[in-house]
Formats: structure tokens, C-alpha cells, sequence
């Protein structure tokens, strides 16, 4: 689950780390206020779930509570495009307005999970203020690592061996030392995917501030974190992913017109792999995982349906936990439903397999449907590709 800006340096400030003085504004009236209990120039900062909003315009500077509200006027309600929204944009509905910084250094931090060595990490740079995956692609040498292990946490060496690697003064080790503690125990202790610090800015007078800061959250661990849930914005989330979560369907929208139906993450990639080897593009991962029943199947339907990119339909399913036959039933029934509602109106492929895969068969056939039934995955996806085509 990703957060705003804002958010993010509400937690890691509940840790320790040192972030500028700033409040969210909803409107340009509210930001004039906050930039006036600042009392100093500003900067106005746009809060979508996307980076490159400086480069897009989504970040500028004012030099009194008038500007503040003027800039906050032009970014507000603005339809933000950077290299990670695409396009299409993003619409501003809130700023940051915090105290501006004086900048001596950038360095970058982050931490996160090390799927290799199934342990966090910390991640450092004195190329802060820079997309890391370009550092780490043109120079990797500029790259720092420092392995965390669960049981010990990082330790003192390591924490020496960083500050001598990227130049932190004497004077500044120890707010330096205890920021990266604070960053390393935020992302355990709250359960984070990602903890970034982009930059982290040393000013002339020595203070090491978290000048940005994104978090984002596990919400398969939202059971231990009940008020992270508080911190969702589903406006920042596409409408098909956000109404599959409430069925707890396994949704993500693509940018191709098959829609796939599938149990099982892996199985859903190979579905996709395959789609794409055939010659066509899937328009969504959908995971219905075990529970393949009518209404699972309905809601998935429908929510597929409401991508008008969508021009057909592959169902793949292996019966182990759920049986085929189960599962034929429910696209009979789901189908059924649909076509009396005239919403299903794109062919729909469905490939079986598995426990009681032949009694399924029998039903999709016996249903009157037009459904067509294929053995064999890529026999089915060749068959969907060429419906469209």
C-alpha cells in the first residue's frame, strides 16, 4: 500500500528523523495559513502516488503566505504527468507546504527486502536527489549495501563503515547514526515494503533532514496496523483495483484487451507469458486463488468487463484445491447472469484442467452458452488471440 509523501514523514518522524517544518493543505486558502505559521519561504508540494513531480511542475517554491496560496491555486486540481503516472496523469487534490531548505549535500537512503539473502537491507548513495535504479545502472560502484540481520539489527561497524563511505563529517555522525537507525526501525516496525529517503540533505549548519520520504506499507501485515488502514488514499488507485479489493479479488489493470480469469499467481503470470507468446496482450492479472464460485466468478466477470479495452475473455483454470466442475458451474451461472444484464458481449474462452476437468467440460458444454471450451493452455490462449484478431 503506498502512501503520500506527507504521511510517510509523519511515521518516520515518530522515529527520530528529522523532517522539515510543513502541514497539508487541502485548498489554496489552507495553504496560505500554513506558509504563514511557517514565516519563511516555502515550498508547495504536490501529493500523488508518483515520482518526477518536480520535473512535471508539481513542485515550486514561494516566498511568502500570497505566492503560497497562488502556487497552491495553480497545483491543486492540476493533472500531473511524470515518467511514473504515464500519460494519463494524475490529479493533484492536496499539497505539502513546508519550510524551503538550504542544501549542502544529497545523499539517497532506502531499505528494503533482499529477496537473495531474505533480510533487509540498507541502501546508500552520495547521489542523492537521483532516481537510484539510473545510479545503480550508469555507476553501481556508487551503490552502498549494508545487510540487516532480523535478529540483530544494524550494527554499530556497519554503521561506521557507512558514514565513512559516503563522507560524513565527525560532527555529523551522530545525528547522521541515528537517522539511519530511525529509518531501519521504522520499516521493521511498521512493516514496510520500501522506506525511502530522496534526498537526504545535509544543510550548511550540519542538520541531516529527510528533505523527501516514501513508505510503502504491507497490507498483508494491516492486521498488526489497524490505523495504517486510515492511511489509504483510493484516489490515488485505479477504480477496477479498488473494487476488486473489496471483493478480495487479486486485480491489476494492464494495458492489453484479453482478460484473463485465473487461480494462482504463478498460473496467472504463465497465462500472461503465454497471451503475449501468442501474439497478444493481457489486460489484467486477476487471481481468484481458491474460491472460484458463482460469485467470485460474477464479480470478476464484471469487473473485467468494465476495462473497454477488453475484446475477449480466457478463464484458465487448474482444479487442485477447487474442482473443475465447481468452477463450471459458477461461469454457467455468472454468465448467465451477465448476458441477461447485456454485459457480456466479447467472446469468452475457457480452458479446465484438472480434478473432475472432464465432469466441467460436460457442463460448459450442456449450458447452451456460447462458451468456448478448449483443451490445453496454449491451444486456448492461440484461440483468444485469434478471436481478436
Amino acid at each position: 500500500m503506498k502512501i503520500h509523501e506527507y504521511q510517510a514523514k509523519e511515521i518516520l518522524a515518530r522515529y527520530g528523523v528529522k523532517v522539515p517544518k510543513g502541514q497539508v493543505a487541502f485548498t489554496p486558502r489552507e495553504a496560505r495559513l500554513i506558509a504563514e505559521i511557517i514565516g519563511k519561504k516555502v515550498v508547495v508540494k504536490a501529493q500523488i502516488h508518483a515520482g518526477g513531480r518536480g520535473k512535471g511542475g508539481g513542485i515550486r517554491t514561494a516566498d511568502n503566505p500570497n505566492d503560497a496560496e497562488k502556487v497552491a491555486h495553480e497545483i491543486i486540481g492540476m493533472n500531473l504527468v511524470t515518467h511514473q503516472t504515464g500519460p494519463e496523469g494524475r490529479k493533484v487534490r492536496l499539497v505539502l507546504v513546508e519550510e524551503a531548505s538550504t542544501v549542502a549535500r544529497e545523499l539517497y537512503l532506502g531499505v528494503v527486502v533482499d529477496r537473495n539473502t531474505a533480510q533487509p537491507v540498507l541502501i546508500a548513495s552520495a547521489e542523492g536527489g537521483m532516481e537510484i535504479e539510473e545510479v545503480a545502472r550508469k555507476s553501481p560502484e556508487k551503490i552502498l549495501r549494508e545487510g540487516i540481520n532480523p535478529l540483530t539489527g544494524l550494527l554499530s561497524f556497519q554503521l561506521r563503515r557507512l558514514t565513512a563511505a559516503l563522507g560524513i563529517t565527525k560532527e555529523q555522525t551522530k545525528a547522521f547514526s541515528a537517522l539511519i537507525s530511525g529509518l531501519v526501525n521504522c520499516f521493521v516496525k511498521e512493516d514496510c515494503t520500501l522506506a525511502e529517503i530522496n534526498p537526504l540533505i545535509v544543510t550548511p549548519e550540519g542538520d541531516v533532514v529527510a528533505l523527501d520520504a516514501k513508505l510503502n506499507l504491507d497490507d498483508n501485515a494491516l492486521f498488526r496496523h489497524l490505523e495504517q488502514a486510515k492511511l489509504r488514499d483510493v484516489n490515488e488507485e485505479d477504480f477496477l483495483e479498488v473494487e476488486a479489493s473489496q471483493h478480495n479479488l487479486n486485480y491489476i489493470r494492464l494495458d492489453g484487451n484479453v482478460g484473463c480469469m485465473v487461480n494462482g499467481a504463478g498460473l496467472a503470470m504463465a497465462t500472461m507469458d503465454i497471451i503475449k507468446y501468442c501474439g497478444g496482450e493481457p489486460a489484467n492479472f486477476l487471481d481468484v486463488a481458491g474460491a472460484a464460485n458463482p460469485d467470485t466468478v460474477g464479480n470478476g466477470f464484471r469487473i473485467i468487463l468494465k476495462d473497454p479495452k477488453v475484446k475477449a475473455i480466457l478463464v484458465n483454470i487448474f482444479g487442485g484445491i477447487v474442482r473443475c466442475d465447481r468452477v463450471a458451474s459458477g461461469i454457467v451461472q455468472a454468465t448467465r447472469e451477465l448476458q441477461k444484464e447485456g454485459k457480456i458481449r466479447v467472446p469468452l474462452v475457457v480452458r479446465l484442467d484438472g480434478t473432475n476437468a472432464k465432469e466441467a467440460g460436460q457442463i460448459l458444454r450442456d449450458s447452451g452458452l456460447n462458451i468456448i471450451e478448449i483443451q490445453g493452455l496454449k491451444a486456448a490462449a492461440e484461440k483468444v488471440v485469434s478471436l481478436i484478431k
